[in-house]
């Protein structure tokens, strides 16, 4: 089979026979991949020119409502790809961290991106004041860019590591270039090629290059972005290239060196001790090793490194190493004969002058085995700090203290994950907020959390060690920050009106509009962000605060206690309960008959700005803020309400939603 491009809306089969990509365990062939260059330029075009506006189409919700419909049917097709994964070396097992967390990636994208991607228009942060008048003002916007994005995949996750890119990039509208590692590119393209026959994507949103990736690059401008995972020193010519110079947008997942400290108190007997003796051993093994989050550096106090490497050492040693479809198999193969060539010399750097406990047993005839890898080194080795082997393999390293233990995490240079098992949150703290800085995640692990906590192969975005990481250069991009890193984000600056016309959310001081009709009264297809309706006063009385103080518990002495609340210098006598504020306010304003509004789900941005004393009287100007369309029946409706005092002087400002009939 000749592993073909899906370029402009139809597969392409290369004119080469293409090189032979093997199966892990067995040597026989699986596909070929094309070693010519990949039709870039026309890839390129078809996704300016029919994918950007197809995507662009579509709501944040309709692309949403997609990402959800595709994660479902690749979930149904799972057991299609499951001897394709087989070949790439891992057990079934490691295939579920791959599709599973692929396709469950997908899924939490569109979870995510239905809850907090609301509106036509995406703001960031809260309206900002740019003058004592409240006429000027300033907003930050999130819009597209009109780019495509190019991911630059590696081979340990052929499905994950495309659809964890894939998910925000849809989200943002942005078009899809995916570029697989040969070696396992015959299984994302049995993936893309699922995608395709379903349909759910418009065309133009995804596009698959499997060939030799020259002169890709050189198509894209400053409106595109490149996403890659692979080697640092890819990583690194990836930098130096043109493009990226003339503003490309690059991220990188490269090469990590990842930790695992363990704290002085988890000895031999505490659950924290076998948290970690799994959690280490469990890394080691999982995809062969072959995870950008791997833990490869083994932080244990002095005094207990041999305890400890030993305690490794004899549950390494009974891993049952073989044919991944074996299902007694524990840990499959490498994925081809070059990454087992690689792995060994990294070992062969890294056991220089330490002790090797577990090593790395090569002894089967065919397929690309190794087994796991322990050594113990001194703190002063300069490899272990270097040298990452990508397969199987940890190096257990003494520390004295905290300090020291920090120490000798900086000398990896930061990395994707370091994983911390303390039940001690002194020194659970003096860890993280020192590791802080260096590092993507800190896992920490402890009796508490160890029944939810999920590992190093969480499928959701963004949390815990994940599968592939994400490729983030440093830089967190979990959830909807990874979509917004696809949008360009602009400050507008203008009076109310205007940035309410921009944006679709009312702002205060812009225009209103008196309605006749009480708003509660109209569906959310008749309403419009400015619609207010001005209600009657309310007279606050001390019988209403010595009622609400008795009738909820609330007696604080500022509302019942008069010589106390009188040398309050807040308020300077009784005054009204906030809340009791607000369930006057809402009986200023809430329509009691049955109608469009079905319920309250919440408030925003609560804020008491004066107090209300007896005596006293209130009013509350309500406005239709912005229009969200949550199902095709019904959506949300989120409505500025200002509670005034008689002198206009605002007493209370909060965000109302409700839930309304569409």
């Amino acid at each position: 089979m000749l592993l073909e491009n899906h370029v402009g809306g139809r597969w392409h089969r290369p004119e080469d026979d293409g090189a032979a990509l093997l199966d892990a365990t067995t040597d026989e062939v699986v596909a070929y991949v094309s070693t010519r260059p990949v039709p870039a330029e026309q890839a390129v075009a078809f996704a300016r020119e029919v994918g950007v506006p197809a995507l662009a189409a579509l709501s944040y919700a309709d692309r949403a409502a997609l990402l959800k419909a595709l994660g479902t049917f690749l979930v149904a097709e799972k057991d299609a790809f499951a001897d394709l994964s087989y070949a790439t070396g891992a057990t079934a097992k490691d295939a579920t961290i791959d599709l599973d967390g692929g396709f469950g990636t997908l899924l939490a994208y569109a979870s995510r991106g239905r809850r907090e991607l609301t509106g036509e228009v995406l703001v960031d942060g809260p309206v900002e004041p740019l003058g004592r008048g409240g006429t000027f003002l300033a907003q930050h916007l999130l819009t597209s860019r009109g780019g495509v994005t190019v991911q630059l995949n590696a081979f340990n996750f052929p499905v994950w590591g495309m659809l964890e890119k894939l998910g925000p990039a849809l989200l943002a509208g942005v078009p899809s270039l995916v570029k697989p590692a040969p070696q396992t590119a015959y299984l994302t393209e049995a993936v893309v090629r699922t995608i395709v026959d379903s349909g759910l994507l418009p065309d133009g949103a995804l596009q698959l290059l499997v060939g030799e990736p020259d002169g890709l690059l050189d198509q894209l401008d400053p409106r595109d972005s490149v996403a890659f995972t692979g080697s640092a020193r890819t990583g690194a010519l990836l930098r130096a290239h043109p493009a990226v110079t003339r503003g490309v947008r690059l991220t990188v997942e490269a090469d990590s060196l990842n930790g695992c400290v363990l704290g002085p108190d988890a000895v031999a007997g505490t659950p924290e001790h076998e948290l970690f003796l799994a959690e280490v051993v469990g890394e080691m093994i999982a995809k062969t090793g072959q995870k950008c989050t791997a833990v490869r550096r083994v932080l244990v106090p002095r005094s207990r490194v041999g305890e400890v490497a030993e305690a490794l050492a004899e549950r390494l040693g009974k891993v049952r190493v073989g044919d991944p479809r074996d299902p007694a198999t524990e840990m499959g193969a490498l994925v081809s004969k070059a990454q087992r060539d690689a792995v060994l010399d990294a070992v062969t750097r890294l056991a220089d002058g330490g002790q090797t406990l577990v090593a790395a047993q090569t002894d089967h005839a065919i397929g690309a085995f190794v087994g796991p890898v322990l050594i113990v080194q001194d703190d002063a080795a300069r490899a272990v700090h270097e040298v990452e082997a990508f397969g199987p393999v940890a190096t257990v390293l003494p520390y004295d203290s905290a300090a020291h233990a920090l120490d000798l995490l900086a000398r990896g240079r930061g990395s994707l994950v370091t994983s911390v098992v303390s039940h001690d949150p002194g020194f659970v703290r003096e860890v993280v907020l020192g590791a802080a800085g260096g590092h993507g995640r800190l896992l920490v692990l402890d009796r508490d959390c160890a029944a939810e906590q999920t590992g190093h192969g969480s499928p959701l975005p963004g949390l815990v060690h994940g599968g592939p990481g994400r490729a983030g250069g440093g830089e967190e991009l979990g959830g909807v920050r990874a979509v917004h890193h696809h949008l360009q984000r602009t400050a507008v600056q203008g009076s109310p009106d205007a940035l309410t016309a921009v944006t679709g959310r009312y702002l205060s001081g812009a225009a209103r509009r008196a309605t006749a009709e009480h708003p509660f009264r109209r569906r959310m297809s008749e309403l419009t962000v400015g619609d207010s309706v001005t209600t009657g006063r309310r007279v606050v009385t001390r019988e209403d605060v010595d009622h609400f103080a008795a009738f909820t518990g609330d007696t604080f002495y500022a509302h019942t206690d008069e010589a106390a609340a009188a040398a309050n210098p807040l308020f300077g006598g009784i005054v009204a309960h906030g809340y009791l504020v607000l369930s006057l306010a809402a009986g200023l304003f809430v329509d009691p008959a049955p109608g469009p509004v079905l319920a309250n789900t919440g408030l925003d941005r609560l804020r008491f700005t004066r107090p209300v004393k007896p005596g006293d009287a209130i009013h509350v100007v309500l406005t239709c803020a912005a229009l969200t369309t949550r199902t095709k029946d019904q959506g949300e409706v989120r409505w500025d309400v200002q509670v005034l005092d008689d002198d206009d002087r605002p007493v209370a400002t909060y965000e109302l939603l409700t839930m309304v009939t569409a």
